[in-house]
C-alpha cells in the first residue's frame, strides 16, 4: 500500500484531469501530472534545502493558497508533520503552539511578516521561509523550489500509523491541543467520504474553508485527490466570490459552516444565484439554525448539515437525499467504516430520543493528542458498559437516535444547562432566535438562577438595519419553545466574540451583564 505519494498515483491514472483552478494567481487549471511535478519539487526542496527528514516539524502561517497544498502534500512525501497554524491567533498564542510542537522550520504567507517577526524568538524553527516573494531579509523563498527536480524525492519508510498533521483544536482556555492526524486517518476519512458521499471524479469543489482548519483539508479535498476530482482554492471566503463560482456552474461541491451560509443568505446576489447546480451543499461545524436550511430549501437545493470534529475524519454521518426535509437537522447515518453510539453517564447505551453522549470508533479517529497523554486518555478510552474494552473517541457532543436509526446532534454536554431540573440544549434555541427577521446571530449560555437553578441567557447581533426589544424576542421564544427554555433575559452585542477557530466563544459571553 502507497502511503505519502498518493498524487503520483492519481497522477498516473488521470494524467490530463484537472486537479485544482487557482483563482489567487489567475493561473492555467494544474491537471494532475503538472501538480504532482510540483508537489515533487517541493519535496526536494524542503529535503534538500532545510535537510528536513521523517519526523520533523514544519509550520504554516498562511492563508489558503494552492502552494500551501503542495507543502502539505510535500510533507507527506516525506513523513514531515505539518503543523498547520491558525492565522487568526495572536502572536503569543501561535509562540506557546510553537513550543508544542518545536518544528524545524516555519513557512509563511505574505500577510505575517509582522507575526513572524514576533515569532522570532522560538528556540526550535531553524528555516525561516516565505511562500511568496514578500520574504523578511534573509529568509529563503518558496519560489526556489522551482530550481528543484520534478523527480520524486528519496524514498522514505512510511506506515499508514505515522502523522501527517497536527491539527490544534480551538480552545477557550489552556493550550489548544493538537489532534494528530495519521495517513490511517486521513485515509479512511477519504475512503468514507467518497464511498458514502458519492464523491467522484467529476466533482469540483469551492475550497475557501481555511487549511488550518480539518475542513479545509478533509472534507472535500483529499477525499477529491484520491477520487480524481478539482478544487477551486478560494484565499478566503468572500460572498461575492463564491456567487462567481457557483453562477460559473462549474462546481458541485460545497461545504461552509453556519456562519457563512448565514452571511449568503443576507447578500443581494442571494435572491438570483442558483445553488441548484450544486450536487451538495452541506453545513459544518457548528450547529446550524433551522431558517438556513428553509431558505436553501425554498430554492429547490437539498441542504443538510453534517457533524464531525477535528479528531474523527471530520467526516462521520450522512443523510440521505430523500430524507434532508423529512428530517431537518438530522446528520443521519454513521459512514461507511464508522461506529457510534450515544451513552449515558454509565456507558450504557441510550434509549430511542434519549439524549446522551456520542461516542465513535473507526480507522478514520486521530491517534490522540501530541505530547498531551493525559488528554489522549480522558477522550479516547474504552466504555465502561462495554464487554469488548475497545477504546471509544468520547464526543462531549449530546445526540439521539430516533426510532428510525437516525442520528441528531443537539449540543455541546458542556454548554447544556439545568433549569428547573429539565436538560436545555442552547443550539435548539438558537435556532428559534435565527428565525426572527430581526436577528443576523444569536448565542445562548446558562446563568445562574435563585429560583431554576440557571435560566438562558441570548446574546443578540441584529441584521442591518433592523430593530427589536427583549421583550419582542422572548414573545417569539414563548410561541416556539417551552417556558423552561425561554431565555430570560437578552443582550444585544455588535458581534459575537470569537474563538481562534472562528467558532462563537462562549465562555468569552460570561463577562456581559444584562
Amino acid at each position: 500500500m502507497i502511503i505519502g505519494d498518493y498524487l503520483t498515483r492519481r497522477a498516473q491514472l488521470t494524467p490530463d484531469k484537472i486537479a485544482l483552478v487557482d483563482t489567487l494567481n489567475q493561473r492555467q487549471p494544474r491537471t494532475y501530472r503538472d501538480w504532482a511535478a510540483r508537489v515533487n519539487q517541493a519535496a526536494n526542496w524542503l529535503y534538500e534545502e532545510f535537510g528536513l527528514r521523517k519526523g520533523d516539524r514544519l509550520a504554516a502561517l498562511a492563508m489558503n493558497s494552492s502552494d500551501y497544498l503542495d507543502i502539505w502534500l510535500a510533507c507527506g512525501r516525506l513523513g514531515v508533520i505539518l503543523q498547520n497554524l491558525n492565522w487568526r491567533l495572536t502572536a503569543a498564542e501561535l509562540a506557546a503552539l510553537l513550543q508544542d510542537a518545536e518544528p524545524v522550520a516555519l513557512i509563511y504567507g505574505p500577510d505575517f511578516l509582522d507575526t513572524v517577526a514576533q515569532l522570532r524568538g522560538v528556540d526550535s524553527v531553524r528555516h525561516w521561509a516565505a511562500l511568496a516573494d514578500k520574504a523578511a531579509a534573509g529568509d529563503a523563498s518558496f519560489a526556489a523550489r522551482a530550481t528543484y527536480p520534478p523527480t520524486p524525492p528519496p524514498p522514505i519508510d512510511l506506515a499508514a500509523d505515522d502523522p501527517w498533521v497536527i491539527c490544534y483544536t480551538g480552545g477557550t482556555t489552556g493550550l489548544p491541543k493538537g489532534a494528530v492526524l495519521t495517513h490511517r486517518a486521513m485515509l479512511a476519512n477519504a475512503v468514507n467520504t467518497n464511498f458514502s458521499w458519492g464523491l467522484t471524479g467529476a466533482d469540483t469543489a469551492i475550497l475557501n474553508a481555511p487549511l488550518f482548519h480539518t475542513g479545509g483539508l478533509n472534507v472535500f479535498t483529499f477525499p477529491l485527490i484520491l477520487a480524481g476530482g478539482a478544487s477551486i482554492v478560494c484565499r478566503t471566503f468572500d460572498p461575492d466570490q463564491v456567487f462567481d463560482l457557483v453562477d460559473a456552474g462549474s462546481a458541485t461541491l460545497f461545504f461552509g459552516v453556519p456562519t457563512m451560509f448565514i452571511r449568503l443568505q443576507q447578500h443581494p446576489r442571494w435572491a438570483t444565484s442558483d445553488f441548484s447546480r450544486l450536487k451538495l451543499v452541506i453545513s459544518g461545524g457548528a450547529p446550524c439554525p433551522l431558517p438556513v436550511f428553509e431558505k436553501f430549501w425554498e430554492r429547490g437545493v437539498d441542504f443538510k448539515t453534517g457533524y464531525g470534529l477535528t479528531e474523527a475524519g471530520p467526516n462521520t454521518f450522512w443523510l440521505p437525499p430523500a430524507d434532508v426535509r423529512r428530517k431537518p437537522g438530522y446528520v443521519g447515518f454513521p459512514l461507511q467504516f464508522v461506529d457510534v453510539k450515544v451513552i449515558d453517564a454509565d456507558g450504557r447505551e441510550c434509549a430511542a430520543d434519549e439524549a446522551g453522549e456520542l461516542v465513535i470508533r473507526g480507522p478514520h479517529l486521530c491517534a490522540g493528542y501530541w505530547r498531551n497523554p493525559q488528554a489522549t486518555a480522558a477522550a479516547i478510552h474504552p466504555i465502561a458498559a462495554d464487554p469488548s474494552g475497545q477504546a471509544w473517541l468520547h464526543t462531549g457532543d449530546a445526540a439521539v437516535r430516533d426510532g428510525e436509526g437516525y442520528y441528531r446532534i443537539v449540543g455541546r454536554l458542556k454548554e447544556m444547562f439545568i433549569s428547573g431540573g429539565e436538560n436545555v440544549y442552547p443550539a435548539e434555541i438558537e435556532s428559534v432566535l435565527h428565525a426572527h427577521p430581526a436577528v443576523a446571530a444569536a448565542a445562548v449560555i446558562g446563568v445562574p438562577d435563585e429560583t431554576w437553578g440557571e435560566v438562558g441567557r441570548a446574546f443578540v447581533v441584529l441584521a442591518a438595519g433592523q430593530k427589536t426589544t427583549a421583550a419582542t424576542l422572548q414573545a417569539f421564544c414563548k410561541e416556539r419553545l417551552a417556558g423552561y427554555k425561554v431565555p430570560k433575559s437578552f443582550v444585544f452585542l455588535p458581534e459575537l466574540p470569537q474563538t481562534g477557530a472562528g467558532k462563537i466563544d462562549k465562555k468569552g459571553l460570561g463577562k456581559y451583564e444584562v
